[in-house]
């Protein structure tokens, strides 16, 4: 086995390599940044083995070598540009999104009997607003068949993603699973908004105060989770162009914080809540990973703050 992990040097990328270290597959990134210093902190000693080729998708001449070169058998596809990015500049977002998934799905194409799979990252944003970025109201109403469509640029390329997926199963049959984590959260989430969970964690380990930004119920994946989902995905690459939607823990901010307090005894005294309800993003239709793989088994919420406050502590 050999991975390709494209924007590996992010959060959920970086648990995906500790994922594959520990599964014992040899992996490489493709990314546009450099080595990020999460890296030694999480991959320990092994940061520094990590092949990491700086490059866009885009670049199609150094994707195919990239691919042939390493002799890749598995591809792990999480290089995107966010939702600001997005919104900003909807053509940027078109051409990294969908262009470079496209150049990523058509060289797996043209190495179709060395590459056994591909799993990629969708969204919640393709049913609804993306939690860490509301946008202004509109002039009206929002009709239902309105509601039921992404209201971002965003959500509207990963949408555009699963689509083509299937498009390469239907007529080459390049098997993929795209995964539609909810608030991911564990140890080195550190941006956006719906990173607090993540930070307060880490602020209860240090004995510091913090104050959750946000309200209301929504679902939490632990980002191990998400690394073991996206790695199994790849590896197993059952027959078709799967969509999965994780299933998360539903909790509120109050729970959200008990937990943290039940792994760090006293960090409810200075952990604080303010901010607006966030939407729950839940999928009308769910098609839960579970059903591709029965035997599947999250970390409780709990569970995984305790990691969270231990990984700090």
């Amino acid at each position: 086995m050999h991975f390709l992990v494209t924007g590996g040097a992010g959060f959920i990328g970086t648990w995906v390599l500790r994922e594959l270290q520990q599964r014992g597959a040899p992996a490489v990134v493709l990314d546009i940044g450099q080595p990020p210093a999460r890296w030694p902190r999480v991959l320990g000693p092994q940061a520094s083995a990590v092949r990491l080729i700086q490059g866009s998708l885009l670049d199609r001449t150094l994707l195919g070598r990239l691919l042939d070169e390493e002799k890749i058998t598995h591809v792990i596809h999480l290089a995107a540009l966010l939702t600001p990015a997005c919104q900003q500049d909807p053509w940027e977002g078109f051409q990294v999104n969908v262009s470079g998934s496209v150049a990523l799905f058509e060289a797996v194409r043209q190495r179709a009997g060395q590459i056994c799979g591909i799993a990629y990252a969708s969204s919640v944003a393709v049913f609804g607003h993306e939690p860490d970025h509301a946008l202004p109201a509109g002039p009206g109403p929002v009709a239902p068949v309105e509601a039921a469509l992404p209201p971002t640029f965003y959500g509207a390329f990963k949408k555009s993603v699963e689509w083509i997926a299937d498009q390469y199963w239907r007529h080459f049959q390049i098997p993929s699973v795209g995964l539609r984590p909810q608030v991911v959260y564990g140890p080195e989430r550190e941006v956006g908004l719906t990173a607090g969970p993540s930070l307060a964690a880490r602020a209860a380990a240090r004995g510091e105060p913090y104050t959750l930004g946000y309200t209301g119920r929504i679902g939490y994946d632990y980002v191990e989770d998400v690394a073991r989902a996206f790695v199994r995905s790849a590896l197993e690459a059952p027959a078709g162009a799967h969509v999965a939607d994780l299933e998360g823990a539903p909790a509120t901010m109050e729970e959200v914080m008990a937990a943290i307090a039940a792994a760090a005894p006293g960090a409810e005294k200075r952990l604080s809540i303010q901010g607006p309800p966030l939407p729950a993003n839940l999928p009308p239709r769910p098609r839960y990973l579970s059903g591709l793989f029965p035997d599947w088994q999250s970390t409780s919420l709990h569970e995984g703050m305790r990691r969270t406050v231990a990984f700090y502590a």
